[in-house]
């Protein structure tokens, strides 16, 4: 059952104009979810909306919004300071539309990136942890933990959540890396489940099942992480 009609907004983006971005928050809301999208489908994709409606079920609001590419249709995602200041922009609009609510960034493969990339550049402004909805650490048959790199320098909590058969995050590459990230990372593995938690048939369960499963981990992580202290 839907939560209600997300409320449309708009984003302006520096030098890179203005984007558009959806605000569900219901009305038990605890924390808000700065929801970014992957490199391939943007915010209103129903995987996106899915995850959008099933948060605010339990309790967390989300602010999804388009990068610069893909408000102007373009399917060559945004060269990597482009796509830092969509993030800064879409959480200090977070924090202008939720003042009251903790802020949570991340989203969904390279949206997930370019928030993490952007954090370590420079903390993003009230946001207390970040989340990943399938890291991209190497491209598919490209192994390698090089995207990794500039997680060291993140001094928030991180939670992954990735399936044990994403093909752009191989466990003997993805697992040390959250190991060595130490207390402020926790990993949530999803059995059979790919990059975008599509399951076989004959893992004995649904993508709707895969999708709750997340979505309990990721509002659970949230209760569980401390508030983040002297972030600006």
């Amino acid at each position: 059952m839907k939560i209600g009609s997300p409320q449309q907004l708009e984003i302006a983006v520096g030098n890179a104009g203005s984007v558009s971005a959806l605000l569900i928050r219901p009305a038990d809301a605890r924390a808000c979810f700065i929801f970014a999208h992957g490199a391939g489908a943007g915010m209103t994709h129903a995987a996106m909306e899915a995850a959008a409606q099933g948060l605010a079920e339990r309790g967390v609001a989300t602010l999804r919004y388009q990068f610069p590419y893909m408000e102007k249709g373009s399917k060559r995602p945004d060269p990597p300071a482009i796509a830092h200041s969509a993030v800064r922009a879409a959480v200090a609009e977070a924090g202008r539309c939720c003042p009251s609510l903790r802020l949570i960034a991340g989203g969904r493969s390279f949206g997930g990136r370019m928030t993490s990339q952007a954090q370590a550049l420079s903390p993003l402004a009230g946001v207390d942890g970040l989340a990943f909805f399938g890291f991209p650490l190497h491209p598919a048959g490209k192994p390698s933990d090089d995207r990794a790199k500039h997680l060291a320098g993140i001094r928030i909590p991180m939670l992954f959540l990735q399936g044990t058969n994403d093909k752009l995050a191989e466990l003997a590459l993805l697992e040390p890396v959250v190991e060595r990230l130490g207390p402020r990372a926790s990993l949530h593995l999803v059995r059979d489940a790919d990059h975008s938690f599509h399951v076989p048939a004959r893992s004995g369960r649904n993508d709707r099942e895969v999708l709750n499963e997340i979505l309990d981990a990721f509002a659970d992580w949230i209760g569980a992480i401390e508030p983040a202290q002297g972030v600006s």
